[in-house]
């Protein structure tokens, strides 16, 4: 029979026995389905008893109806893992996770619904969240300590105090909990300061806290806020997430392992956030939008966890054992060990298959007046291509340029063919688009944007429409009659490839290799795009913007033999090469 969780004012209870949540983060979809029982065995070797996940609506309903436990998406094979390795699990279903996750995990399509408001008590809202609930309880429900399973408490909601106080709401998700069957503890978790946990609580369920430092202070308003609870942080952030443009961040390990001991000095649970980072394989990652600032994290999520993203046991993680070891008095020693990584060394691109040459080869071309956004056609990651024909004369005079009210987050302008310019939401430019087209000619334009992931965090999520919104004119003239094409690249395998290379477009190299090791792609040759390693989409990459150089490849997507690598260029090329590395550059 599985152990119950409780609680007295000062401590947690596992079947009426004292218990101290020793958990860390490792989020199943971030991870390869493969490396699964490693990072969880990593976590057990380190002392801890707990894991903790959320869970990505976005990707387990990707079309609405539409439910996907697969592959790295299988939840409950991630939480029998756990079990096997007797870890507990604390699960936090959302529907909102931040996570730096695109959207923070919910659906893009719920904004087609236009009088739907996000995160509220709005009946339309509970009702997609319930649907989802219905399907996602049903894997887990076995799980549940009170069914004899390692999942010990669930999450109501998420930082909700971050965002709002509609405690109708919290009390709905609650109420879906329960007509679901989810016999479970049940928390709240948010930043330590009134306004939040005010905001984001529910009285008769515990309330944690999420913070990185200053545990003394924040603990002290925790238990001021709630006197007969114990205390808890749900994140004890010992690292960070970076962003194109900035600078790769880390956290020491002395600063990390001083907070964490004093937390336990004090009598307190702990999770880490992140024990074990992971990647944003394909377009999942988030963004962040303050003062009107967009900025879109990285593929990489290493967030200079104790597992590096390529789930090494770095100084900080043997620092935290150590920790863990003085405080429980036990030592645990498993039989872990790092992956083998190898330098495959330099592949050549030697095929080519120009995007506009096959556009009825990776999507369905739709015809409107006007032009329409992602959500508008159901789409939720990805590129969209819009083009249409202008046909002079236009105006008397020459002063004529090609304006939009409003692009996101990324756009390539092309005329006949030729690039223009780019506009970009993260870095506005002055890139201007003059339009001259004499009396009886046509001007076939052609505008490649791109999804650089929808904003995770704040108001920002209820307005986070991708593509062109709004009017594209010339001078004040709106223009009408549009093809667009909706890019997902989800399956490019009926592309054309040919000998002439051209941007944007994808290109194509074969690796050879007599073992599958992990390895990291550099792809100095190229500058903007994303790379798939027989299929599988490993990531963005983002060369003049930096900070990460490399991407993971993980070594199950690898195979002996022949391995196909394919990348997507939207911008530039200098060679058409990629290079196979045995370390990471985040």
């Amino acid at each position: 029979m599985a152990k119950k969780l409780s609680y007295d004012n000062n401590n947690f209870l596992l079947d009426g026995e004292k218990f101290t949540i020793l958990s860390g983060t490792i989020h199943y979809f971030r991870v390869v389905e493969e490396y699964w029982e490693d990072r969880l065995k990593k976590l057990k070797n380190c002392g801890f008893n707990t894991v903790e996940t959320y869970s990505p609506w976005n990707y387990h309903e990707r079309k609405e109806g539409e439910f996907d436990f697969s592959g790295n998406l299988n939840v409950a094979k991630f939480i029998q893992t756990a079990q096997n390795l007797g870890l507990n699990v604390i699960l936090r279903p959302g529907p909102y996770i931040c996570a730096e996750w695109e959207m923070g995990g919910l659906p893009s399509w719920l904004l087609k619904y236009k009088e739907m408001h996000l995160r509220c008590n709005d009946k339309l809202f509970l009702e997609k969240v319930e649907r989802y609930y219905r399907a996602f309880f049903e894997q887990i429900r076995p799980y549940l300590a009170s069914n004899g399973g390692n999942v010990i408490a669930v999450q109501i909601e998420n930082e909700y105090g971050s965002y709002g106080d509609d405690h109708e709401y919290l009390q709905a998700i609650v109420d879906i909990y329960k007509k679901c069957d989810l016999d479970c503890f049940f928390f709240t978790s948010d930043g330590p300061c009134d306004s939040m946990f005010t905001g984001g609580t529910l009285p008769e369920y515990l309330a944690t806290a999420n913070f990185g430092s200053h545990p003394d202070e924040n603990f002290k308003k925790l238990k001021e806020f709630r006197p007969n609870q114990p205390m808890m942080c749900c994140e004890f952030w010992n690292g960070w997430f970076d962003h194109w443009y900035d600078i790769h961040h880390e956290r020491d390990s002395s600063s990390t392992v001083t907070d964490f001991e004093r937390m336990l000095e004090l009598g307190a649970s702990v999770n880490f956030y992140m024990f074990h980072g992971g990647t944003n394989f394909g377009f999942s990652n988030g963004a962040n939008c303050y003062d009107g600032e967009y900025e879109p994290t990285v593929t990489s999520y290493d967030y200079d966890a104790p597992l590096s993203e390529a789930g090494d046991m770095t100084e900080k993680y043997y620092a935290i054992k150590k920790a863990v070891e003085k405080f429980t008095g036990e030592k645990v020693n498993l039989d872990v060990s790092d992956s083998k990584k190898k330098a495959y060394g330099k592949l050549p691109m030697t095929s080519f298959a120009p995007l506009f040459d096959n556009l009825d080869n990776l999507s369905e071309k739709i015809i409107s007046p006007a032009p329409k956004t992602m959500e508008d056609i159901g789409q939720d990651f990805g590129y969209i291509l819009y083009s249409t024909d202008v046909k002079g004369p236009l105006y008397d005079d020459d002063n004529l340029e090609l304006k939009f009210d409003l692009i996101r987050d990324r756009a390539l302008v092309y005329f006949d063919g030729k690039y223009m310019g780019k506009i970009e939401r993260s870095r506005p430019d002055n890139d201007k688009f003059p339009v001259k087209i004499k009396p009886g000619e046509t001007l076939h334009i052609d505008i490649l944007v791109e999804n650089m992931g929808r904003v995770n965090y704040g108001i920002e999520i209820q307005r986070e429409l991708k593509g062109i919104i709004g009017e594209a004119r010339i001078n004040l003239r709106a223009h009408f009659g549009w093809e667009i094409y909706p890019l997902t690249f989800d399956d490019i395998s009926r592309l054309e490839y040919k000998d002439e290379m051209k941007v944007p477009g994808f290109f194509k190299g074969i690796l050879n290799i007599d073992e599958a090791c992990d390895t990291f792609i550099r792809p100095d040759g190229f500058e903007k795009g994303f790379i798939k390693v027989n299929g599988f989409n490993i990531g963005r990459f983002y060369n003049s913007a930096g900070p990460q150089k490399t991407l993971y490849v993980p070594a199950p997507l690898l195979k002996k033999g022949e391995n196909i690598i394919e990348i997507f260029e939207s911008d530039k090329v200098t060679e058409p090469y990629v290079t196979f590395t045995d370390k990471p550059e985040l």
